[in-house]
């Protein structure tokens, strides 16, 4: 089944009675945002995209700064606020933005915007059934919106701007109306979340999501020494141990405890640390049940809540039973770069490379989703780029993804899609690479495909001759965008 989700404020009916306790203006610390983004269009990489206006809420926190969400202000080139009861239009940068958390904050230009207005603080996870209130701003609305609904679930949740990382969300039995994003989550006058996200209506009714403190404060904490490091991880795979017999033939006592390392990735920090078959029995001392939780702050949470409030450089310590024996191993924590071939791309252009009207560039989850790829080879290397370790060989795979039909490309159609493995012998293992080739003087270029005996040829001259006028007809602005696109 397809879950589809979409991006929301919540507005939930019932009780028009605010939850901030008295004294506490909630007014005087709601942000409306109003945001110009540019779409890149990775069909035609070389064009500027298209231009839209979006609206969002946010919420003023300490250091005269807004707090708001990653995707209300991605790919923007243009963004005002508002605050209640002023007229005026404040212009505002993007200072800090999360893109696997879905969390920003805005800085004001005018430092007068901030007179007159409360900073809110992070209060602690709200407890299930408790009642919440959320504010934001209606579809179309101008003016301040104040709802209740109540706490229904805690747990992990892929947070959809991204499109692939999972982190701690806070379900609201709530109506759900697409609109605007940003708003604070209010209990006790202080801010247990942010309203993020939620199912449309023809798949779950009064379901929606925020991002609860620990996200917020793990935020708060990683920009403040003036840049974004983003969230690390274990970079493996484990299996629960609930079955008495596998626990036997491993030697382990019958105490339910302990998770089996399945895989571990070469990119990963745990590489070298650890190794599958490795039984996880406890992480930072905590004892590891054998379905994966652990007792935190009086909750059970899965063990990767552990890792997720920690930092890039952090360590972590595992007690693990290898072959029968106890070991004490510690790993120092990093990102895992092959994962981003799956997350989505925002605030930089499309990647690529334009050579005698064969258009090249990376694959990624922006890529497939604009050209809805169904060869199968290519498919392959996007779905298993990381379990398969395909980034060892092709730590980028260049794809042709287009042809500029003119007579320098005359019958090369049937090769779009097709994978770059070598042009000239030497091997494209990223888009540099393929600009480098392209880059050298040859009297030809002989361009090898993945698992295909024909290779593409192109003639230096003839590809010189044919340069403006293919850049003429296709109103091409640019011949290439090669900025590194690997983050290790």
């Amino acid at each position: 089944m397809i879950r589809r989700v979409v991006f929301v404020t919540l507005f939930i009916v019932a009780s028009a009675v605010a939850q901030a306790p008295k004294g506490v203006e909630i007014r005087k610390s709601l942000v409306r945002i109003t945001a110009t983004s540019q779409e890149p269009d990775y069909k035609v990489p070389w064009n500027p995209g298209t231009m839209s206006v979006g609206v969002g809420a946010g919420f003023v926190i300490d250091g005269d700064r807004i707090m708001t969400n990653a995707h209300v202000v991605s790919n923007a080139r243009f963004i005002v606020v508002e605050k209640e009861d002023d007229p005026q239009h404040y212009p505002a940068t993007v200072q800090f933005i999360g893109h696997d958390c879905d969390l920003a904050v805005l800085r004001v230009l005018d430092k007068g915007f901030f007179q007159n207005t409360r900073p809110l603080s992070p209060g602690g996870i709200p407890a299930i059934e408790s009642p919440v209130s959320v504010y934001g701003y209606p579809i179309g609305g101008d003016r301040l919106s104040v709802t209740r609904g109540i706490i229904s679930r805690i747990d992990f949740q892929t947070y959809t701007h991204s499109g692939i990382d999972s982190h701690l969300a806070v379900q609201i039995d709530a109506a759900i109306n697409p609109g605007n994003s940003g708003g604070p989550v209010m209990q006790d006058g202080k801010v247990v979340g942010v309203a993020f996200q939620g199912y449309s209506g023809d798949v779950a009714q009064n379901v929606g999501y925020m991002i609860p403190t620990p996200v917020i404060r793990r935020f708060l904490k990683d920009i403040s020494n003036g840049r974004y490091d983003g969230y690390v991880d274990l970079s493996l795979t484990y299996f629960k141990l609930v079955n008495p017999a596998e626990r036997h033939a491993l030697g382990l006592a019958d105490d339910e405890q302990g998770v089996m390392v399945s895989s571990v990735s070469s990119a990963g920090c745990s590489f070298g640390v650890l190794q599958q078959g490795d039984v996880l029995l406890t992480i930072d001392n905590l004892p590891i049940a054998s379905d994966g939780f652990v007792q935190l702050d009086g909750e059970r949470v899965e063990m990767p809540e552990i890792v997720e409030r920690k930092f890039k450089g952090d360590k972590v310590k595992f007690d693990i039973w290898r072959e029968k024996a106890k070991q004490t191993v510690e790993i120092q924590l990093s990102g895992n770069w092959p994962y981003l071939i799956q997350a989505n791309r925002y605030d930089s252009p499309p990647r690529f490379v334009l050579f005698g009207g064969l258009v090249f560039q990376p694959l990624s989850k922006n890529f497939m989703d604009a050209y809805q790829v169904e060869d199968m080879r290519l498919r392959y290397f996007y779905n298993f780029f990381v379990t398969d370790e395909i980034y060892k060989t092709h730590p980028e795979v260049i794809v042709l993804s287009n042809i500029l039909p003119d007579p320098v490309n005359a019958y090369l159609a049937d090769l779009r899609f097709q994978i770059v493995d070598d042009i000239n012998d030497k091997k494209i293992r990223t888009l540099e690479d393929m600009a480098t080739a392209f880059s050298q003087k040859s009297d030809s270029y002989v361009i090898h495909f993945v698992g295909s005996t024909r290779p593409a040829v192109l003639e230096r001259s003839a590809v010189e001759q044919a340069r403006d006028r293919i850049l003429g007809n296709y109103n091409v602005q640019k011949e290439q965008y090669v900025e590194s696109g690997l983050k290790k």
